[in-house]
């Protein structure tokens, strides 16, 4: 109906020059938010928001609380996945015209370039990033009650981020990139190592069976380029999504970040405008259904010592995601995504190297590929993921470095690990190792005794020294990851820039044409 005093007409033109205010308002119903109420009704009414309190301790959000190592992760992600879903307009996904598409956005789509180079080093600051902040919820002790479960969601978006990487590696389907999955491939198939040697391999091809799942046939070729473009493109981004959507929930309902048990007397002086709600210690925590008996981290907790998540948390959010944008495109400016001659099966690459974040592994490999490629990794993965229940105590919790031995303890744990990969390695590479030395050794000996299980060993070692010299898993466990950490770092550095031809070490690439 009309209103009084004007024509349906004059009103449909009313109507009309107001849609874009009325879209607006329909859109954003509380107006800007200006008092704590509207900031949380802001929170509330937004379906991607609401995975967020509405109100977070100061203590997480300080910068050295988290260096905002999570929310570069997920920045990173977004911004790969946007570019990959340009990339995808123009890539091809079959070996005849895989590469020739990669060399037209390369080469011929406008900016294509451009993007091709933002997705690169998005991923590569994206698995920086998640390691790093697998490292942080580590040193901080993220990890104990009531954050166990989503310290198995962390370590599922490690694994899937690796393989997100891993997986889009193949897809230019150049030589570098079908001579890395090769390789990949062969890791796969390194059980056969052992019943090869056990004389079972024709009963129980385990190896086989691994490969033949990886690549959907015995070689990289078509059906194994397939299979990696809709893990890429599908399977593995949804993956990611799924587990970060749980990761961010579990963080709200565990009670926000891994807080000192002082942290409130820390941002004390911070928080001084703030005043106490619960002073009578309370038993019971209010459900959504009703007011019920509960030891989740809500109860007992006001917002004492906290500020609205809008604006305060949103804006260092904005600002990581401000920051992760200009670096990633700051090096796409300066360095462009490799891309090699056309996959060639019959000319391998000399050397032929996996992604750099699988180097370090590589380097062990060359000494044992089941070792190097499934025992060793399999180990840490399992350690990674157990630590939560082999660690129980409470001291530290919160703190970087937290726990008996505490910084001292890190500080020569890096020293350990350092010296022992270094001195390791110089040992094999200078002496060689058992099959140079024993031409006719069984390869049980050769899988069993390498380099990288003797450094396993030494870690190993270092650690249950640091549970009885602290009386303390949690010293062990630092001491251990510190050491892996350290590891990691010299033995991909090692298969980065100093192995060449036949993964012989030099000291310079300049040395490679004397071989």
């Amino acid at each position: 109906m009309k209103a009084e005093g004007y024509s349906a007409l004059h009103e449909f033109w009313i109507n009309l020059r107001g849609i874009p205010n009325h879209v607006y308002r329909a859109m954003f119903r509380g107006g800007p938010p200006k008092t704590d109420r509207t900031r949380s009704s802001f929170i509330f009414g937004n379906v991607f928001l609401h995975l967020h309190s509405v109100r977070t301790h100061l203590w997480s959000l300080r910068w050295s609380t988290t260096m905002g190592l999570g929310i570069m992760t997920t920045a990173a992600f977004l911004i790969t996945l946007v570019t990959g879903i340009l990339l995808m307009f123009y890539y091809k996904p079959y070996p005849d015209v895989a590469y020739q598409s990669i060399k037209d956005i390369h080469f011929i789509v406008p900016t294509g370039r451009f993007m091709r180079n933002i997705h690169r080093w998005a991923a590569n600051v994206m698995v920086v990033a998640v390691i790093l902040h697998m490292a942080r919820a580590f040193y901080t002790a993220s990890y104990r009650k009531p954050r166990e479960f989503n310290w198995f969601i962390g370590w599922g978006l490690l694994v899937t981020t690796l393989g997100l990487s891993f997986t889009g590696y193949l897809l230019p389907w150049d030589q570098l990139a079908y001579w890395a999955i090769t390789i990949g491939a062969n890791i796969a198939q390194s059980p056969r190592e052992i019943t090869d040697a056990l004389g079972i391999t024709a009963w129980a091809d385990i190896g086989g069976l691994q490969r033949e799942i990886l690549l959907g046939s015995d070689k990289v070729g078509e059906e194994a380029l397939i299979r990696f473009y809709l893990l890429h493109v599908m399977i593995l981004p949804l993956t990611l999504v799924m587990l970060m959507a749980v990761h961010f929930w579990r963080i709200r309902k565990d009670g926000g970040l891994a807080k000192p048990a002082n942290a409130d007397e820390l941002v004390g002086q911070e928080a001084k405008e703030f005043y106490p709600v619960f002073t009578d210690a309370p038993t019971k925590t209010y459900h959504l259904a009703a007011v019920v008996k509960g030891k989740t981290p809500a109860v007992g907790s006001g917002p004492e010592h906290t500020v609205p998540s809008m604006p305060h948390l949103f804006y260092a959010e904005l600002g990581v995601l401000m920051l992760t944008t200009l670096i990633c495109v700051a090096l796409a400016f300066v360095s462009d995504a490799p891309l090699k001659e056309l996959a060639n099966p019959l000319v391998p690459e000399n050397p032929a190297k996996a992604p750099w974040y699988f180097l370090g592994l590589q380097e062990i490999v060359s000494f044992s590929a089941f070792m190097g490629g499934i025992g060793i990794p399999m180990l840490c993965v399992i350690g990674l993921g157990l630590i939560p229940f082999l660690d129980r105590e409470k001291e530290g919790t919160g703190e970087w470095f937290g726990g008996p031995g505490g910084r001292k303890l890190v500080k020569w744990s890096v020293v350990v690990g350092f010296a022992a990969s270094i001195l390791v390695e110089a040992f094999a590479i200078k002496f060689g190792w058992l099959r140079e030395w024993f031409p006719n050794i069984p390869q049980l000996f050769i899988t069993f005794i390498n380099p990288g299980t003797v450094l396993t060993a030494i870690y190993a070692t270092y650690s249950i020294w640091a549970v009885r010299r602290y009386n303390s898993t949690r010293a062990g466990a630092l001491a251990l990851f510190t050491c892996f950490l350290c590891g990691f770092i010299v033995l991909t550095v090692i298969g980065t820039y100093f192995r060449g031809p036949n993964w012989d070490f030099f000291w310079s690439p300049s040395d490679w044409g004397g071989h």
